[in-house]
């Protein structure tokens, strides 16, 4: 009595089937795991929270690095091993690329501002193209930026370097100061507001290069790619032109960047370009989507060739 039994079409009788506990059980971690999938799930980022994050960011770096003691005796020492160990390698055309390019008025005192301004920039220019354009690669590309500078800040730290402007009996042209430019943080009027002897890495490669890989991978249209390979190309002849850092003060921007691509990666289980463009679920109150034009579905096709809409 009470035993329920199943017939099967041949009229034997079959004992019914009765779940394990275990299957209808989640694991006890499940929870945690299912929190920690959510936070990995890229979402729409708000952009009242991006701009306090950036400038809460920025004004972190800023504070830190030039917190960072100035010592100017052990940075002179590292510049000159540095220049050694360029000399050693064949590799140390600084001094030659500096002369050369200030005997060019117009083109040194372009590359002043060129160091001065675009830094920022192009740098923020990306955020925002990726914030409106590939929401759902934003956060990821974010982590890859926000990685490389924190990784920097242990470098200015642990290895003080001076710029080769800066070095004794070398005698590398101080740009800005030759030229009277506006704008560098690290020459002229702005010099005492910046730490003079934080070289290494150096983060106007890391952040060109970060520009230029995310415009390379994500942009869909030619003259976008050739652009993202150009900027911090021009970026490295013009650091060094500028007397403001060495060849291997960029290879330490690299190191850093990749340190920061590694996190992203780690975190999100896949590089920046390779999630969706745009992330699941609605998009916040006044976020762009993807059909704020008022077109028709079929009316985005023909788009793709534009900067920000490659699929």
């Amino acid at each position: 009595m009470g035993e329920t039994t199943v017939k099967t079409l041949d009229g034997q009788r079959a004992t019914p089937f009765t779940p394990s506990p275990m299957v209808d059980e989640a694991p006890e971690d499940a929870p945690a795991r299912n929190r920690l999938n959510t936070l990995r799930t890229p979402r729409y980022p708000r952009i009242w929270f991006e701009i306090l994050l950036i400038a809460v960011s920025y004004w972190t770096y800023s504070l830190i690095r030039n917190a960072v003691p100035e010592q100017k005796a052990q940075a002179l020492r590292n510049a000159d091993w540095i220049w050694d160990v360029e000399r050693t390698l064949g590799i140390a055309v600084e001094q030659t690329v500096n002369h050369a390019v200030n005997s060019v008025t117009w083109l040194i005192v372009t590359m002043n501002y060129y160091y001065a301004t675009l830094h920022f920039i192009v740098t923020i220019g990306v955020l925002v193209w990726l914030y409106r354009s590939h929401p759902g690669r934003y956060a990821a590309a974010r982590l890859v930026l926000f990685a490389t500078t924190a990784v920097a800040l242990v470098g200015y730290y642990l290895y003080p370097l001076a710029p080769p402007r800066l070095m004794n009996g070398q005698h590398f042209i101080d740009t800005v100061l030759v030229h009277e430019t506006w704008g560098s943080m690290a020459s002229g009027n702005f010099k005492n507001m910046s730490n003079q002897y934080a070289a290494m890495p150096s983060m106007h490669i890391g952040w060109s290069l970060w520009c230029g890989l995310i415009i390379f991978a994500v942009a869909a249209a030619p003259w976008a790619k050739i652009l993202g390979v150009l900027y911090p190309t021009a970026t490295l002849i013009v650091i060094v032109a500028t007397a403001n850092h060495f060849w291997l003060d960029a290879v330490g921007g690299m190191i850093c960047l990749a340190f920061g691509f590694a996190l992203s990666y780690a975190w999100y289980r896949a590089l920046p370009h390779r999630l969706p463009r745009l992330p699941e679920g609605a998009p916040p109150s006044g976020a762009r989507s993807s059909n704020s034009t008022g077109l028709r579905p079929g009316g985005l096709q023909g788009l793709g060739t534009r900067l920000g809409r490659r699929p």
